[in-house]
């Protein structure tokens, strides 16, 4: 497929204007890359209420004593839920074999009888 080339100098288009934008309006989504500000004045401010010299010092102790308690919490839970799976896998198992009209689905443990 071949393209024509434009024969007159309007087929070529036209230029529009566009004017440029007012001030970037205050809100949510207001363009960070426009600042109104001169580009020696630091866009944050103050990082000094930030800053880590003025705060209390470091519990170590307590800071692992909370991580240990919260691993603990997690292995729990996750124990809880492989134990709750297992449950419920079970559960199916034994509804699929009722369900096709076995009579012995149900493991029954039964001591052993010495003779």
């Amino acid at each position: 497929m071949t393209t024509k080339a434009p024969q007159d100098a309007e087929e070529h288009g036209r230029i529009l204007p566009f004017k440029p934008r007012n001030a970037p309006k205050a809100g949510a989504f207001g363009n960070l890359a426009r600042n109104s500000s001169p580009p020696d004045e630091s866009a944050v401010r103050d990082l000094s209420k930030f800053s880590t010299g003025d705060a209390e010092p470091d519990d170590f102790s307590h800071r692992m004593k909370m991580n240990a308690l919260v691993a603990v919490v997690l292995v729990v839970l996750t124990g809880c839920g492989m134990w709750i799976i297992d449950t419920m896998a079970q559960v199916r198992k034994n509804q699929d074999c009722a369900l096709t009209g076995r009579r012995n689905c149900m493991v029954i443990s039964a001591p052993a009888v010495d003779r």
